[in-house]
């Protein structure tokens, strides 16, 4: 029996050393092929990029994985416990593997053989982090023995915290959101910090499935997984029974938050910002890079301008009738879920879909859309109003606009028809009828002095379309073009005084002739600089362009940044070529500083993951502002660099030749400001297709068009006076309150001399029609009535008679060219 006994033993130690032999040489084979798990001290995961404004609100995020990286130090206690009940309770104390849970899942799995359930892995939190960050998902033996050997070095490399740290930061939630920080917001809109223990347990039950616990498909079987993690909370000590109790009394509450904007009114601004970032970085720096973005954006400037520019797009397409309902559905059948399916302008919110239910002669009854729950299921309340005659008028014309084709409600609506209507604030259940523009247009605010772009609206609706015409239309600035004819004529050697005479002008080019013509048609006869600007004289501008020479004309035009290369033909000089309005924009705010180059920017500043400036837009240098204390050096210096594109006195001579177009020219009456001064210029093309205003105070500029996506006329008295200048005037009445008033820096050495305001002569004491002209030193009033563009021109009688000095230059002959 010994023997026998002897013989077995030895059996079993030649077979226990060959199986360890084996299992030595299958572990050195398997551990020769494992990553490098030292890449984890390297962690970098994707990081959602965070634009903010410049008052620091969110603005916008964007990521193709929503993550926000939090150090272990930054998790709350409760929301650690939470995972470590979920997940693996003894994390703090076994060394990578988990032996205790092995066992339990091994006795599991065997009961559950014959059952067709997926096996346990009993993977501790540190396995998991073998198999997220180096090894695939495959259920294989081997990965299983990867998954161990690297739990067990990772254990003996990295503290317990770190591994915590990477666990947290990497997992997937669901909703597409990723570590800890992402689901918080994603799913509750809140901080980890903020987080209850109701809210912290489900987030924990999550990483097992999270399609098998989400919110709203599978609500019940998600309560129960919180609640179990709860449970486990307590049994482990890390709540009270009684707090453990009322968390699983809570509600899910889960509330989604939505991606991209999330300031209102910034879409089209984000959408630039977007753009540029990914000009700059690339696509994976913006969506994995953890950029934090300090824009340039004045959230509340934002909103005038949107609603400036807003408010005059449908005043002017509701003048030109009714396009028609949205849609059409069977207001018999099951119209609620059809209505809630139609969709919306998100970025309208004054705005509802509703469908017509009945249709009398005095109103039509409606039901608004009906909203969606998280799940997308049709909400229970159904939402009624009434649209009265009075709010729907508008709509009784046809869509041009020219004439009645209907007496009543009937005549416009049907029951099923799908609009848009807003309520009224003085009437409850009262609603107007409302329709989107086909009419379009774009703004931009900007401070003349950095170039900060503080404001920007590139349409009606960005959910309506996502194309930025603040940006990306290019347009024809029409005469918001000729303060730079003017510019440069300025800056060699005319004056504001020079007269130009203002007559039919014609020209023979390529077999053609072109006979340009003023707005309204006729002719002023000679005009000075500032009548031509003020009344916007096409005929006085081509003459003046064609005395300087093109050439003279394209070069200002491209060193303002209006066009990069412009063709030098006098139908440019009337604004016949296309750029946007940021670039017009940036071109008066130079006119508004007193010449100095600018660059137009969206972005003040860009810092990576860990808060390192990569991109700064100030340029300026101090060199003493850095003092760490005052030891009796001078004050410090901020140099500003920027480069000198116009003369400054040049500069104010056509911002004070602007103030005229404000207070007697073409946008007389339209802007009504009177704290400080205000310059701008109105612009409107051929046939009425654009209408323009861009115009300044002494630190805020800004400038809008409005116009058909594809070029077609808006009709008669569609111009930049009637149609532009409204929206600058109600944007800027309603900015200007935000800053004390100033007035435009006048350049040291500028002389101011009375002028008679036709003639451009020095003017008498008493005489009419007299202005006080700005000058440069060494220049002046001409001392004859000199008039550039005819070689015989005699001013009319009427001038003769209230101008001394005219009637002199004519009697003693010195009238005409000079």
């Amino acid at each position: 029996m010994i023997r026998l006994i002897g013989y077995f033993f030895g059996l079993a130690s030649v077979l226990f050393l060959g199986v360890a032999v084996v299992a030595a040489v299958y572990l050195v084979g398997v551990a020769r092929d494992l990553p490098d798990y030292e890449v984890l001290s390297a962690y970098e995961p994707p990081v959602a990029t965070r634009v903010h404004a410049g008052n620091g609100a969110l603005m916008a995020e964007y990521a193709r994985e929503r993550r926000l990286f939090l150090p272990i130090q930054a998790v709350p206690d409760r929301v650690k416990a939470a995972f470590l009940s979920a997940e693996d309770k003894n994390f703090y104390n076994h060394p990578g593997i988990d032996p205790a849970g092995l066992a339990r899942a091994v006795v599991n799995n065997f009961q559950n053989l014959a059952s067709g359930r997926r096996p346990e892995g009993a993977s501790t939190i540190t396995q998991q982090v073998a198999k997220n960050f180096l090894l695939s998902n495959d259920q294989t033996i081997d990965r299983k023995i990867k998954e161990a050997i690297l739990s067990f070095r990772i254990e003996q490399t990295y503290s317990k915290d770190k591994i915590l740290e990477l666990y947290l930061n990497e997992i997937f939630f669901g909703l597409n959101s990723y570590g800890i920080a992402g689901a918080a917001l994603t799913y509750f809109d809140k901080s980890v910090t903020e987080l209850t223990i109701a809210e912290a347990a489900y987030l924990a039950a999550l990483p097992k499935g999270p399609n098998n616990y989400h919110p709203f498909r599978k609500e019940q079987a998600a309560i129960e997984r919180r609640n179990w993690v709860i449970d486990r909370m307590a049994e482990n000590g890390y709540v009270t029974r009684a707090d453990a109790d009322e968390a699983k009394k809570q509600p899910l509450g889960v509330q989604p938050r939505r991606g991209g904007t999330h300031l209102f009114a910034s879409d089209f601004f984000a959408e630039e910002v977007r753009r540029q970032i990914i000009e700059k970085y690339g696509d994976d720096t913006l969506y994995g890079g953890g950029l934090s973005v300090r824009t340039s954006l004045d959230p509340d400037l934002q909103v005038l301008a949107r609603r400036a520019l807003n408010s005059a797009l449908v005043e002017y397409d509701e003048r030109r009738g009714f396009h028609g309902p949205v849609t059409q559905i069977d207001a018999a059948g099951d119209w609620a879920t059809e209505l809630a399916k139609v969709p919306g302008l998100r970025d309208i919110p004054e705005w509802k879909l509703a469908m017509v239910k009945a249709v009398s002669s005095e109103e039509v009854d409606i039901v608004l859309q009906p909203s969606l729950d998280a799940g997308g299921k049709v909400g229970e309340g159904r939402e009624t109003g009434v649209v009265a005659v009075k709010d729907m008028k508008w709509a009784f014309r046809d869509a041009k606009g020219e004439r009645k084709t209907a007496k009543s409600p009937e005549g416009v609506l049907q029951a099923g028809d799908v609009v848009f209507v807003e309520a009224l604030a003085d009437e409850e259940g009262a609603y107007r009828l409302r329709q989107p523009p086909k009419v379009q247009g774009g703004f931009v605010a900007m401070d003349p002095n950095t170039g900060r772009v503080l404001a920007m609206v590139g349409g009606f609706s960005y959910a309506q379309s996502e194309f930025n015409r603040a940006t990306q239309a290019m347009r024809q600035p029409g005469s918001s073009f000729k303060p730079f004819v003017y510019a440069a004529a300025l800056d060699n050697g005319y004056t504001p005084a020079s007269v130009i005479l203002d007559a039919p002008i014609e020209m023979v080019a390529g077999g053609k002739v072109w006979r340009p013509e003023n707005y309204g048609g006729g002719s002023a006869g000679p005009q000075t600089l500032r009548l031509g600007i003020e009344k916007s004289r096409n005929q006085m501008t081509v003459r003046l362009a064609q005395d300087m020479g093109m050439e003279l004309v394209a070069e200002y035009a491209e060193r303002f940044g209006i066009y990069e290369d412009m063709l030098p033909v006098l139908a440019m000089s009337l604004g016949s070529g296309e750029t946007t309005v940021l670039r017009m924009v940036s071109a008066y705010a130079v006119l508004a500083n007193g010449g100095k180059q600018i660059k137009p920017t969206v972005i003040d500043r860009i810092q990576d993951r860990y808060g390192k400036t990569i991109f700064r837009h100030e340029e300026r240098t101090c060199d003493g502002c850095n003092a760490s204390g005052w030891t009796g050096q001078d004050e410090p210096i901020l140099v500003d660099n920027r480069e000198q594109v116009l003369d400054p006195m040049t500069a104010y001579q056509i911002t004070s030749m602007m103030e005229g177009v404000v207070k007697r020219g073409t946008a007389a009456g339209k802007i009504k400001i009177d704290d400080r001064p205000v310059a701008g210029k109105t612009g409107t093309t051929n046939d009425e297709k654009d209408a323009w205003f861009v115009g300044y105070t002494p630190n805020l500029v800004a400038g809008v068009y409005i116009g058909f996506d594809t070029p077609a006329p808006l009709g008669r008295g569609a111009t930049g006076g009637s149609l532009a200048a409204p929206v600058f005037a109600e944007f800027m009445e309603e900015a200007v309150k935000r800053t004390p008033p100033e007035k435009f820096h006048v350049p040291e050495g500028m002389q101011f001399i009375p002028v008679n305001r036709t003639t451009g002569m020095m003017a008498f004491e008493g005489e009419p029609d007299t202005i006080v002209e700005a000058f440069k030193p060494g220049t002046g009033p001409a001392d004859v009535f000199a008039v550039i563009g005819d070689t015989e021109y005699l001013p009319p009688e009427e001038i003769l008679e209230t101008s001394p000095q005219a009637h002199q230059a004519v009697t003693s002959g010195a009238a005409g060219l000079f």
